[in-house]
């Protein structure tokens, strides 16, 4: 498959999730890039703003299985990985499987629930398998966590560790839409349209699990000279020396700058690398792999402003 007709791919796949969602370009790219990278995404943004129609819509025109999880504070790990339950007429245990066996799993306000059942996460997350009762069983393939957290509303809540967000390839924010988008919606639902009933918007699959690795595969094919390699690392490197940034980015977070740029350049119908694929999606990237001195929090900083001023300053190869 050829770069073209990852970008026709995904065209196809952006005019059906347009049918449900209004005026999120940039983030159904990033998303997008994600998916292609063979990436996890945190979602965060307040309440009401589309991000599990974002993700429902996305899987469908993507034709891939869906499950939701509503993360809440007495969830089981069980509840997410599934277990082993004794059957009386084959006097046996069988394993019920849990929501995390699909292709595309919505792990909702993943905040809400203790590390614990967080954690049971990781394993699938990272390896594309879960343990239970001490066997190994493999996810499907395609595996996608989509997770959300609302960034304001913290009672009750157990932040994420580090070593969990790591685990996202990115972290994409949505924000409120323009007036004349949100009046778009206004109009939508004054029409008919129900984010409860998509099949009445009209999306359909445009898009199969063997399809989407063939896309992938010809994402890795991608061109990437050393001077973008360069331009990676020192952006990553830039972060571990930045005065207001405590922790930077780890090697991890070089490589999925990498990956990201790789997809996003296939999208943009290109089949090499320029530094403003790097730059387009640099924020996305590290903005949960950061972490901020107290000094500059306490000065209304945040990581997002942080990296914008860092790219700013960085050399940019020719």
């Amino acid at each position: 498959m050829k770069t073209m007709d990852v970008q026709a791919s995904v065209d196809k796949v952006k005019a059906e999730v347009s049918k449900a969602i209004v005026g999120e370009g940039a983030e159904v790219d990033q998303i997008l890039a994600a998916v292609l990278a063979d990436g996890h995404v945190l979602l965060e943004g307040v309440p009401g703003l589309g991000k599990t129609l974002l993700v429902r819509s996305v899987a469908l025109a993507l034709g891939l299985p869906f499950s939701r999880i509503q993360f809440t504070p007495d969830l089981m790990p069980s509840d997410v990985t599934g277990t082993e339950v004794f059957d009386q007429r084959s006097v046996e245990f069988k394993m019920r499987k849990g929501p995390v066996f699909t292709s595309v799993l919505l792990a909702d306000e993943i905040n809400r629930t203790p590390p614990k059942t967080q954690s049971s996460l990781l394993e699938a997350m990272e390896e594309r398998h879960v343990t239970i009762n001490g066997e190994r069983h493999r996810l499907p393939s395609p595996f996608i966590v989509f997770a959300t957290q609302n960034p304001i509303e913290f009672e009750g809540t157990y932040p994420l560790p580090e070593a969990q967000q790591d685990r996202f390839l990115m972290k994409v924010r949505l924000q409120y839409q323009s007036a004349e988008v949100e009046k778009g919606m206004l109009r939508r639902f004054h029409a008919g349209f129900r984010a409860q009933k998509l099949e009445g918007a009209g999306l359909q699959p445009v898009l199969d699990a063997e399809t989407l690795s063939q896309l992938r595969a010809a994402v890795d094919q991608i061109v990437v000279e050393d001077k973008i390699i360069d331009y990676i690392y020192d952006l990553v490197a830039a972060t571990r020396k930045h005065p207001d940034i405590w922790v930077g980015g780890s090697p991890r977070a070089g490589l999925g700058l990498l990956s990201c740029g790789k997809a996003i350049a296939a999208i943009r119908g290109r089949d090499f690398v320029i530094p403003d694929d790097v730059k387009e999606l640099a924020v996305p990237v590290l903005r949960h792999r950061v972490l901020l001195r107290p000094e500059a929090e306490i000065e209304g900083l945040g990581a997002d402003q942080v990296l914008a001023g860092l790219l700013e300053n960085q050399v940019v190869p020719r």
